[in-house]
């Protein structure tokens, strides 16, 4: 149990404070952090008081709080209560209380006028515990690199972002999975943070899967990737190669070959089409000639439905604009 002074002001505060807290206990491995099973919870002492005024006010205890948006609710409700109830006249009670998540509403479990109410006494029985620098020393060598740590390293050796970096060490699962992707060779890290962030959980939250039961593990989505970095796959083809990934065991090569999704990156087979294209439009090429360049958009994308998707978007591009 962590028991912090009256040190935060807000509950996004008390909420970032309680997942940095989530985070160590799940990088060092102490517990699964499961919220829901009681495995991670939270107590929050909310009091209130006028501004200027250095005392606190009477203290309210929320007990049990199983996740972070209830963590949120529960703290801006008690607020809010605790302000109305001073500004009618009345008085905050040092008590318990229980969060509804269904009403959004804080409800009294039991009084707490003193401190006499808890029914602290010694215990005879329990020895002073000693803890050496020796021993503090060893335990810190043996701890794992924790989020801030590895959020930094993400930063300096991937090249990421901030938002990627914090993003991917999340949770060591994820930070593991991104690494273990970006170690297979070939890989370029901010294309493989992108995909892991975006593709990757999306499709793991839609199916309320935690990462370590995604159905394409890391070595296979780096599969996938080196083909959008070597030009076989476009992103969009990528995607459908994902999605058919997930549905089976197949590799991403084997999915482009039986589903036959093979980029179009020929020169000359993209300026056949793009030709083609042009000599069906004759009433927006002379619009394009007189100077409405925006139709650009509408060539390439005539290219791409022609080619069902296939074709390198730059390469039409460049065709076109020539």
């Amino acid at each position: 149990e962590i028991v912090s002074e009256p040190d935060l002001r807000s509950a996004k505060e008390a909420v970032a404070y309680a997942k940095k807290v989530h985070a160590l206990v799940r990088y060092l491995d102490i517990c699964d952090g499961n919220m829901q099973e009681g495995s991670f919870r939270c107590d929050a002492n909310v009091s209130v008081r006028p501004l200027g005024q250095a005392a606190l006010g009477t203290r309210a205890e929320l007990k049990n709080l199983n996740s972070f948006r209830f963590l949120e609710r529960a703290i801006n409700f008690e607020v809010e209560r605790q302000i109305d109830l001073l500004e009618s006249g009345g008085i905050v009670k040092q008590e318990t209380r229980l969060y509804d998540p269904e009403r959004n509403e804080t409800r009294p479990m039991r009084s707490k006028e003193e401190a006499n109410d808890y029914r602290y006494f010694p215990d005879p029985d329990l020895l002073p515990v000693l803890i050496d620098e020796d021993f503090i020393a060893a335990v810190r060598q043996s701890m794992p690199e924790l989020p801030d740590a590895k959020r930094e390293r993400f930063g300096t050796q991937y090249g990421l972002g901030s938002y990627d970096a914090l993003t991917l060490t999340a949770t060591r699962e994820l930070a593991d999975y991104y690494e273990a992707m970006v170690m297979t060779g070939g890989m370029e890290p901010k294309l493989a943070a992108n995909w892991v962030i975006t593709e990757l959980t999306g499709a793991l939250n839609r199916q309320g899967l935690e990462i370590g039961a995604s159905p394409i593990g890391p070595q296979r989505l780096a599969g996938l990737l080196r083909l959008i970095h070597d030009g076989t796959l476009s992103g969009k083809l990528a995607k459908q190669v994902f999605d058919a990934m997930w549905e089976s065991d197949q590799e991403a090569v084997d999915v482009v070959r039986a589903q036959g999704l093979q980029q179009i990156t020929d020169a000359g087979a993209i300026a056949a089409i793009v030709e083609r294209v042009i000599a069906e439009n004759p009433a927006q090429v002379e619009q394009y000639r007189a100077g409405k360049t925006k139709l650009l958009a509408f060539f390439v994308g005539q290219v791409m439905q022609a080619t069902k998707g296939k074709a390198n978007p730059q390469q039409v591009n460049q065709v076109v604009q020539d």
